[in-house]
């Protein structure tokens, strides 16, 4: 690992002023944390998150993207502009089990830290406040939208049972199947019906005999949503829902059609029909290498008990809308561990340690890295330089004529 030279006062600056704003931070965090809101119902959360950036002397706007629960929060002039993306939406039933809250208060600790270096070196510091990221992609959203396209670099940290400073998100598809047969007493005439629940039945059994050919790092997971009404009518309508991953988007293609095929197979086999939906699919995540290297120097300077670049390829991972905005310009998603035994993501003892003292210390120290990786990337004149070009080029390209 290269050894990064960030200037001793800016360093000491970053965190100084993340300390002074500790109680602050942990405050918002405990909120967001007692008042979990699910994709895009978020209002209480985006407006804590941009009522505090604006209370900070931050440009806020709100509503950005046509997503009511999104914003963005702006301070400086610099042609480099650091993003720092805050979610802070919840899991239906299990609250900040992903411990969103903890991502949206360390993106704001180092949207304040950079505040202060912003006019030495030369940076606009930009929080976007980005929902929906567990269900429906408000990334994908407010990238489409164009809320990205000021952003020289995004990045955030999110919390996990271990530290990984570039860890490998999947690409994801949820594809929602549903099946519409015909009504019949079960007893009196179940001739006489078309069941949509076995055609469920016969798409998830083609699924699983098909689990023993698919490509490394495919997964295939889903639920019954809808599985009839009462069991003395035969059903007609049943609904399920699928999630996909696989390593990149091509893989993710590739498992898609093989699952499409085994949903065709359950309406073949029962006669029913059927009709396959699919959410926006979220990219797998690529990280610069140049911000992985500096976030790893600063997690590294600050103690963060980290492992080699080759056993953190080998950690299991989900997925992240991230993904999406990684493709499309410079970004970093590291991972960081914030001492919760056992348990780990969605599962509820890990929403229980998401406003403990090791989810506390992540989420200071998490802010601190992430301003010491901008600071750096700003202070480091080839890669300030590759930035701006990089951002400089993707302004020529979507200006370009179709």
């Amino acid at each position: 690992m290269r050894r990064m030279r960030l200037s001793p006062e800016v360093r000491r600056r970053c965190a100084d002023a993340v300390d002074q704003a500790e109680e602050r931070l942990l405050a918002l965090s405990r909120s967001l944390h007692a008042e979990p809101e699910t994709a895009f119902r978020e209002h209480r959360s985006a407006a804590k998150v941009s009522g505090l950036l604006r209370d900070e002397g931050f440009a806020v706007d709100v509503g950005v993207g046509g997503l009511d629960t999104a914003f963005t929060a702006r301070f400086g002039d610099g042609p480099l502009v650091v993003g720092l993306c805050a979610e802070y939406d919840a899991l239906p039933g299990l609250g900040h089990a992903c411990g969103h809250n903890i991502i949206a208060a360390s993106s704001v600790g180092a949207a304040l830290a950079l505040r202060e270096v912003a006019a030495e070196l030369d940076l606009t510091v930009v929080v976007v406040g980005t929902p929906a990221e567990e269900d429906g992609g408000g990334k994908i959203t407010l990238l489409e939208a164009g809320v990205f396209d000021a952003v020289s670099m995004a990045m955030l940290v999110h919390p996990a049972p271990e530290d990984n400073c570039a860890p490998r998100p999947l690409a994801l598809v949820e594809l929602e199947v549903t099946y519409t047969g015909r009504e019949s007493h079960s007893a009196l005439a179940p001739q006489l019906g078309v069941n949509a629940a076995d055609a469920l039945t016969i798409a998830e059994v083609a699924v699983g005999v098909g689990r023993q050919h698919f490509e490394p790092r495919q997964q295939v997971h889903g639920i019954v949503t809808h599985g009839g009404d009462v069991p003395n009518v035969v059903p007609a309508h049943t609904r399920a829902r699928y999630n996909l991953r696989a390593a990149d988007m091509e893989s993710l293609s590739r498992l898609e059609s093989r699952i499409r095929a085994c949903f065709a197979a359950g309406a073949v086999g029962s006669g029913c029909t059927h009709e396959v939906g699919a959410t926006p699919a979220y990219a797998e995540l690529v990280h610069d290498p140049f911000l992985s290297e500096a976030y790893r120097s600063a997690a590294t300077e600050l103690g963060r008990p980290l492992v080699s670049p080759e056993q953190e390829r080998e950690m299991p991972t989900g997925s992240t809308d991230m993904g999406n905005v990684s493709r499309a310009l410079p970004s970093l998603h590291p991972s960081i561990g914030i001492d919760s035994g056992d348990a780990v993501n969605h599962q509820p003892e890990f929403a229980a340690a998401c406003v403990a003292p090791g989810a506390d210390r992540a989420l200071l120290q998490g802010a601190v890295a992430l301003a010491w990786t901008a600071a750096q990337a700003a202070e480091d004149e080839s890669a300030r330089q590759r930035l701006l070009d990089l951002h400089r080029a993707r302004g020529a390209s979507m200006a370009s004529p179709r």
